[in-house]
């Protein structure tokens, strides 16, 4: 499986975006990945599907997925779509016609996405593993940056990894050059980074710690 860095805008300076993303883009991010959230399925609010139009617009050649951990996440399908997202996640939790949904993503012509929280079991999904392009496995409870990695979240991406050797599995929470590598032996091979990549000098330095991560696990 293709190794691939997702960084996340979350932590970012949200006035400055636009450069943050540029800057990711020019430094070979495989995925700019934006958190959106809504107030409901978590406490915090981020943005919508204007600004991943934006941002779009600011960094036209870079690969756009929309983790929307929101209540009725159909509802914002459409218009993720039209902003330029090329893969959108929605969060198991959220649905109880996640099936359908993914299908639906499908028929729009974009990589459809499942996430689960750390509470869920990796059994939630395992109906679904034929009609999605990636499952995103937390490895922190979402809303906030900056939390500490679950390392038994692993677990799970173990099964799924067992289950179905081809799919794309991502994890999503306290990813840095040491949890990187255990991810990875996990069998996750699509890796979100956000706060760690603002302990560095600049972003740029950032993804390229995380790249040597993944050739030294690798």
């Amino acid at each position: 499986m293709k190794i691939e860095l997702a960084p996340s805008i979350l932590s970012m300076d949200f006035g400055q975006l636009g450069d943050g993303v540029r800057e990711l883009a020019s430094a070979g991010a495989d995925w700019i990945h934006l958190d959106v959230m809504d107030g409901v399925f978590v406490p915090p609010i981020t943005f919508g599907a204007q600004m991943a139009r934006d941002l779009k617009r600011r960094a036209p050649g870079a690969r756009f997925e929309a983790h929307l951990m929101t209540e009725a996440p159909d509802h914002q399908f459409d218009a993720f779509v039209a902003a330029g997202c090329e893969r959108i996640t929605f969060q198991a939790e959220a649905t109880s016609h996640a099936h359908r949904l993914a299908q639906s993503l499908r028929d729009k012509g974009v990589m459809a996405g499942v996430a689960i929280n750390p509470g869920t079991p990796a059994e939630a999904v395992e109906p679904l593993l034929d009609v999605v392009n990636l499952v995103l496995v937390m490895t922190v409870n979402p809303g906030w940056g900056g939390q500490k990695f679950i390392e038994t979240a692993l677990d799970k991406v173990r099964r799924l990894r067992s289950l179905a050797p081809q799919l794309e599995i991502q994890v999503d929470g306290g990813i840095d050059p040491t949890t990187l590598p255990l991810a990875l032996q996990a069998g996750a091979n699509v890796f979100v980074a956000g706060s760690y990549l603002l302990t560095k000098p600049t972003l740029t330095d950032g993804l390229e710690d995380l790249r040597r991560a993944c050739v030294c696990a690798g």
